[in-house]
């Protein structure tokens, strides 16, 4: 092999040491050498260890990584940064990663941990700068509370704090008077879910010590050690977002930079609880605000901010002029003239997102051709008023590289055309669009060059369409392609797929009803033996009830040999597959086999899996 025969230090310090985990345990099963290289010079010298998103490591596996990545004569390892799925991982597991040495942990979907686990991050990590914890389920709020405070006693050197619950029924109390605890130094903080009034305590608290005369000019650095908390990013879920919560922000972290707010009402707001054109003017206080995200779930009632309308936008764009990232979800009774005026103003603007906006068209765009439009990134998601005409306006930005109009029903085939200008564009999702066969043909011939494109429940699109899309020069880029939801798509579609799509790692074909066995049979067959092709990593058959239950055993080995994550929810895999799933999961413990109905990845819905699910 050529890589063997350069020198030792060139191969595992130029080489092997930026290479990421994954590609590391590929590299390692080539060769003896590369095996010893990776083992003894690479692994134990890692300072940080980042699991891929799609790799869910049991205790076995941790283990097995865990014991290469410490060095010869010493017991515990000298990792600083930690990231990884934890949902098959209990306390006496990632106790193990612990250590004074620890900088930064990021430890994602804890279906198995309890707030205890908190109280071990605060005894073993006391220098730790970084912490990221998602819990499905904090258990009682009083114990939750004392935990998380116990840490944070220990934790002086804390500067970012992330902690989520997920769960159906979540206590918003669990973080209840932490922000008398919550050490000088941190800079980012996101609590979810945090009720309202706890949340302006803790912004009134953090804002003590502030000298708000000695920092009128914004140019100057102020550091914690002068003026106290300097938070810099503030990210809650709350039970309301009212005026009086965005004041006491707007007042007590003048050097907030960015803010993220997200409330889920049980019912209507009352008028003094909800936010109006006043709250949103207040914001204004915030010199460095750069990146706003305001939201109203309808997650747990059917509402929006109704008392905010077109002079609330105008207000805000005219005293955050310096926004670079906006999103807005629930604003029922803004138009055009409101949302144009944040695109007009605000000339740094590169992230735009706006979401459930009923009065949202083409016209909020009109302005944008013949200016400097610096957008990196919009999302129009269920804006039923826009049109191609938007994409059109939108092509005048050199520097587009997201389009999301998932829910956009009235985006046609004449966008293609547009979207064939935008050199930069790596992520487009038409999701619900009316675009057929033919458009599809276009984008393939002229494409940008895009590596995600989600086509799902465009219902024109059949087999043909994926055939004239994957015959251009599309397939260059495409690394993940979302079909979810056609019904024009049989096996036909998928054995075009199979030919051309050789960069394609994720492919989603969940509710396509007339995908068979064949479909799976050539996927296996077409990872395994065409050369230049990539494995697929991830593969969506939810409800595909066109696969018979003998389909499951295409997913043993050495089929789908890179297959880090398959749903077989709602199909005769998952109901009739029984000793057949045990024993691919005694085979292939990196593989999960969800049968739940998640999106890819369980990115969703991770907190109600058990074991079993796996």
């Amino acid at each position: 092999m050529e890589l063997e025969r350069l020198p030792s230090n060139l191969i595992n310090e130029e080489i092997l040491a930026r290479f990421e985990l994954e590609t590391l345990c590929t590299v390692a099963c080539v060769s003896k050498a590369l095996r010893f290289s990776v083992d003894t010079q690479v692994l134990p010298f890692l300072s940080s260890l980042h699991f891929p998103e799609s790799l869910i490591p049991d205790a076995n596996a941790l283990y097995h990584v865990l014991s290469r990545c410490t060095r010869r004569g010493r017991k515990t390892h000298s990792l600083k940064t930690l990231n990884l799925n934890c949902q098959r991982l209990h306390h006496s597991c990632l106790t193990l990663l612990l250590g004074k040495q620890v900088e930064q942990l990021n430890f994602f979907c804890c279906s198995l941990l309890s707030s205890q686990f908190l109280v071990s991050i605060g005894k073993n990590c006391p220098f730790i700068r970084v912490l990221t914890l998602e819990l499905a389920d904090g258990g009682l709020p009083h114990v939750f509370n004392r935990d998380l405070v116990d840490m944070l006693c220990r934790c002086h050197f804390l500067e970012c704090l992330f902690i989520k619950i997920r769960g159906a029924e979540v206590d918003a109390k669990a973080f209840n008077s932490i922000e008398c605890f919550l050490p000088k130094t941190i800079k980012l903080l996101k609590l979810k879910p945090m009720l309202e009034e706890n949340a302006i305590c803790l912004a009134n608290k953090l804002g003590v010590g502030i000298n708000f005369s000695a920092i009128e000019d914004f140019s100057v650095t102020v550091s914690p050690t002068s003026y106290g908390c300097t938070l810099q990013y503030l990210s809650l879920v709350l039970d309301v977002i009212s005026d009086r919560l965005l004041l006491t922000i707007a007042s007590s972290l003048p050097l907030l930079v960015e803010l993220d707010l997200e409330d889920r009402p049980n019912k209507e707001p009352s008028p003094h609880l909800d936010l109006t054109n006043s709250g949103l003017q207040s914001l204004g206080s915030c010199h460095h605000l750069s990146s706003l995200s305001l939201i109203r779930s309808r997650q747990n009632y059917q509402v929006s901010f109704k008392r905010i309308n077109d002079m609330g936008m105008f207000l805000l764009s005219e005293s955050c002029k310096n926004l670079q990232s906006v999103r807005l979800c629930g604003f029922s009774k803004v138009s055009d003239a409101g949302f144009a005026s944040l695109l007009q103003s605000c000339q740094k603007l590169k992230k735009f997102e706006v979401r459930n906006a009923l009065f949202l068209s083409d016209l909020a765009f009109h302005n944008l051709i013949g200016t400097q439009c610096a957008l990196v990134e919009v999302r129009l998601l269920s804006c039923n008023l826009i049109t191609s005409e938007s994409v059109k306006k939108l092509s005048s930005s050199n520097s587009l590289e997201v389009l999301d109009l998932c829910g956009c029903k009235s985006i046609a085939d004449s966008c293609f055309s547009s979207i064939s200008s935008l050199q930069r564009l790596t992520s487009l999702n038409l999701t619900g669009a009316d675009i057929t066969d033919s458009g599809l043909s276009v984008l393939g011939q002229r494409s940008p060059p895009i590596s995600y494109l989600s086509l799902r429940r465009c219902k024109r699109i059949t087999d043909k369409g994926i055939s004239l899309l994957l015959c251009g020069e599309i397939v260059r880029t495409l690394a993940a392609l979302d079909l979810g939801y056609l019904p024009g798509i049989s096996d036909n579609g998928i054995f075009t797929f199979v030919a051309a799509g050789k960069e394609i790692t994720e492919l989603s074909i969940r509710c396509c009803f007339y995908v068979t066995d064949s479909s799976l049979q050539a996927l296996a067959t077409k990872r395994r033996f065409q050369d230049g092709s990539k494995q697929l990593k991830q593969l969506d058959l939810f409800n595909c009830t066109g696969l018979s239950a003998e389909a499951l055993w295409l997913l043993k080995s050495p089929s789908f040999s890179g297959l880090h994550w398959v749903g077989i929810g709602e199909t005769r895999l998952a109901s009739k597959g029984g000793a057949v799933i045990t024993e691919i999961r005694k085979e292939r413990p990196w593989l999960t086999l969800c049968i739940d109905g998640c999106e890819m990845g369980c990115r969703d819905g991770w907190h109600l899996h058990t074991l079993e699910s796996f």
